[in-house]
């Protein structure tokens, strides 16, 4: 198990226009001793990312003006950004969404409302290369 000062130089950014989503993911990310950059949508994350250099991005799919598979898609183009892992975030558990999530280059999917442990979870399995380096 790591411990909060192993965690210290991991930045995790997530993307999502619920305040209450961004401050529970914070708080759970924070108490694990993570960095949390915070952005209400695609746009304000694709702002933050070349400052922040996120190690791992959660991204939620119904979001205002760019949507999360617009987001992820984007990443995905960006030279930096192509290989940062995404994690979309969703209520909604069907299918066609996790296929479309998929089709734009997410690595997961976590559905809301999350766990403190799923998310920890997440980010242990996504952020375990960035640690070994």
């Amino acid at each position: 198990m790591t411990t909060p000062t192993e965690n210290v130089a991991l930045k995790i950014m997530v993307i999502d226009d619920s305040s209450t989503i961004r401050r529970s993911a914070e708080i759970f990310l924070g108490q694990a001793g993570y960095q949390t950059v915070l952005a209400e949508d695609g746009f304000d994350a694709l702002a933050k990312m070349n400052d922040h250099n996120p190690a791992l991005i959660f991204c939620d799919i119904l979001m205002p003006r760019l949507d999360g598979y617009q987001t992820c898609s984007l990443i995905r183009k960006s030279v930096r950004f192509h290989s940062t892992p995404v994690v979309m975030l969703s209520s909604k558990d069907g299918l066609f969404d996790r296929a479309r999530g998929a089709m734009v280059g997410s690595n997961a999917y976590l559905t809301k409302p999350f766990t403190k442990d799923s998310l920890l979870r997440t980010v242990r399995e996504y952020t375990a290369a960035a640690v070994s380096r």
